[in-house]
């Protein structure tokens, strides 16, 4: 028995429409300050995983928790600014 093998995965493996758009890439650079603030907080709940947090813990997820919440709240008040048209409040 002969197996037949498209060749279609190798010729859109690097089509253009797979890559990122500027406008993507420029999205994700705005959002990294919230990526790298959750992923500070998943660190902080990780590390509790497998133990009663201690005190030290339970003050190094609070402050990760607040420090994603302020990453947030500085994207949504950039992008509000943002996206109002002619300067309408």
């Amino acid at each position: 028995m002969e197996h037949i093998v498209t060749v279609q995965d190798a010729v859109t493996a690097f089509a253009d429409f797979m890559e990122p758009t500027d406008a993507e890439l420029d999205a994700i650079e705005r959002e990294m300050p919230v990526i790298l603030a959750d992923v500070d907080l998943l660190d902080a709940q990780i590390a509790t995983l497998d133990r009663v947090p201690t005190e030290l813990d339970a003050r190094r997820i609070r402050r990760a928790r607040r420090r994603a919440l302020a990453a947030r709240v500085a994207l949504v008040n950039r992008t509000a600014g943002t996206s109002l048209p002619g300067g309408a409040a």
